[in-house]
């Protein structure tokens, strides 16, 4: 894996972090392969790219923001 890639991972799992805390998802994880991410959403187990989680999580955040 390469630096831009363990960054990536590295803010995607802050990202799921943060919306964990925010119940706004209830998991998240390392996917089955190394270039996945595993997010519950809704009590179902989504599989994503790093790109895909990345954009998913900064959307789900943002359109749930506390004023």
């Amino acid at each position: 894996m390469n630096i831009t890639k363990a960054a990536l991972r590295n803010e995607v799992n802050h990202l799921a972090e943060e919306a964990f805390h925010r119940k706004l998802i209830s998991g998240y994880g390392d996917g089955p392969d190394i270039n996945e991410y595993q997010i519950v959403f809704q009590g179902k187990p989504r599989h994503f790219s790093l790109e895909e989680a990345h954009t998913f999580l900064v959307n789900l955040l943002f359109n749930n923001q506390v004023d």
